[in-house]
């Protein structure tokens, strides 16, 4: 149990909880604005309601933020174990970031690319100097998605071939080009998709081949071979799949993926929008699989809430957009990453160790501050614990805990939390988790 000096009992609807979120020196101003209820009508109203859906039974209004905490209305704090889909990395209104946006605001909102300015320079070099040495031609976007849609053009582009093959339960995107990379059927419309092929999912967990990367290496050499001409423009990845329910790929199956990639042409794409920035310890995922991408995508985390994104590559690659005008119009810390690496590390082997005493907890994975739950109501048929999930989630808010979904089922509880995210934060996170299902 955390220790008795904090600040704030988590109310729950049982007394029986005796957890404490850690202490935290900030009291939010009083909140002068519309109720929920107003708020919500208004969604209803002028947005659709059905495809913009809100967390939890009686939605959360979240009304101001500091660090790793959130706070609603009434000004009760949260502890938030999601970021806002794994984007504020840095934390909540941290000093360091509004300081600097503010001032720059104050003197030049928006020049445009087409003249000099400092800063989208300073910004591009930041960069190239995180990637290995040769990718350092730097495009910004608004989004991942954007980024993402540029990275698939230039792979077609330059390898003069336009099959993609991308990855089951992976997501890249609501664009035309990655909603075909998407490999799940929640997050496509139905409109033509073209080009792109799925490979098997290398999850350990529910993956056909378990934890043999080979041999999900070996489907995707046999999907290229009879599924395409037998070259590819590129094949687009996630180290860890995010929306997919945080599954982190089979070992070895990226370095041998790699060499089946090159051998049909094809450039090898990473998608970082939320793995990178430091979420997983290292500064971007595919750092831990011993691979170097040719096109590294990028966002969430590089503006910490701001819109914005990334596409680095070399400078050979890059050079297949000086034949026309390519602009975006918006276009223009090593602390963190060990607290990652840490405080990750810490929290897993508390997830694990609680499911040694919680049967409904399937499997834990991820690495760093990006880690996945998944809940199953039969450990060996691996049954889907989605009610369960759902309900746990309200429980876990009625302590003051905050977590996210995801997976193709929504059974797996998406835990990217701020960067600045603590032992005492784990604790109590595990603590609510705990109490949570003993609930079931």
């Amino acid at each position: 149990m955390l220790s008795s000096t904090s600040s704030q009992t988590a109310t729950a609807s049982s007394d029986e909880f005796l957890g404490r979120l850690p202490p935290f020196a900030y009291t939010p101003p009083p909140y002068t604005g519309p109720s929920s209820d107003a708020i919500l009508n208004k969604r209803k109203e002028f947005m659709i309601s059905s495809s913009i859906s809100c967390l939890y039974k009686k939605p959360l209004n979240i009304v101001d933020g500091k660090m790793q905490y959130l706070f609603d209305e009434s000004g009760r704090r949260y502890l938030d174990a999601f970021a806002g889909i794994a984007v504020v990395n840095c934390g909540h209104c941290h000093p360091d970031v509004v300081k600097p946006v503010i001032d720059q605001i104050k003197r030049l909102q928006h020049p445009t690319v087409l003249y000099l300015n400092h800063a989208i320079a300073d910004l591009s070099e930041a960069l190239a100097s995180k990637l290995p040495s040769d990718l350092k031609v730097v495009f910004f976007t608004n989004s991942g998605t954007e980024a993402n849609e540029l990275a698939l053009m230039m792979a077609k582009l330059y390898t003069g071939y336009q099959d993609i093959v991308s990855i089951r339960k992976g997501y890249h995107g609501n664009g035309v080009g990655t909603m075909g990379a998407t490999g799940q059927s929640t997050w496509k419309f139905n409109v033509v998709q073209t080009g792109t092929h799925h490979a098997l999912n290398p999850d350990p967990y529910r993956g056909v081949f378990g934890s043999d990367g080979d041999k999900y290496a070996k489907e995707l050499q046999d999907l290229i071979q009879y599924g395409t001409a037998g070259n590819i423009a590129g094949f687009l990845f996630e180290t860890i799949q995010g929306v997919g329910g945080m599954v982190e790929l089979a070992p070895g199956y990226l370095s041998a993926a790699y060499d089946v990639v090159k051998k049909a042409g094809g450039l090898f794409i990473a998608d970082e929008v939320q793995s990178g920035f430091a979420r997983t310890g290292d500064f971007w995922g595919f750092e831990a699989h011993n691979v170097v991408p040719d096109i590294v995508t990028m966002a969430k985390g590089i503006g910490n809430g701001f819109p914005m994104g990334a596409v680095v590559t070399t400078p050979e690659i890059a050079r297949v957009l000086t034949g026309r005008c390519y602009f975006n119009t918006f276009g223009g810390n090593a602390k963190l990453r060990e607290n990652a690496s840490m405080v990750g590390t810490y929290l897993k082997g508390k997830l694990n160790q609680l499911k040694e005493k919680h049967e409904i907890i399937g499997d834990v994975r991820g690495r760093g501050l990006m880690l996945g739950v998944e809940l199953v109501s039969d450990r060996k048929l691996k049954t889907p614990a989605t009610a369960e999930t759902l309900h746990i989630m309200d429980h876990m808010k009625d302590l003051g805990v905050l977590v996210g979904k995801g997976g193709h089922f929504g059974n797996v509880f998406r835990i990217t939390p701020p960067l600045c995210f603590t032992k005492d934060d784990a604790d109590y996170l595990v603590e609510a988790m705990d109490y949570s299902m003993s609930k079931i």
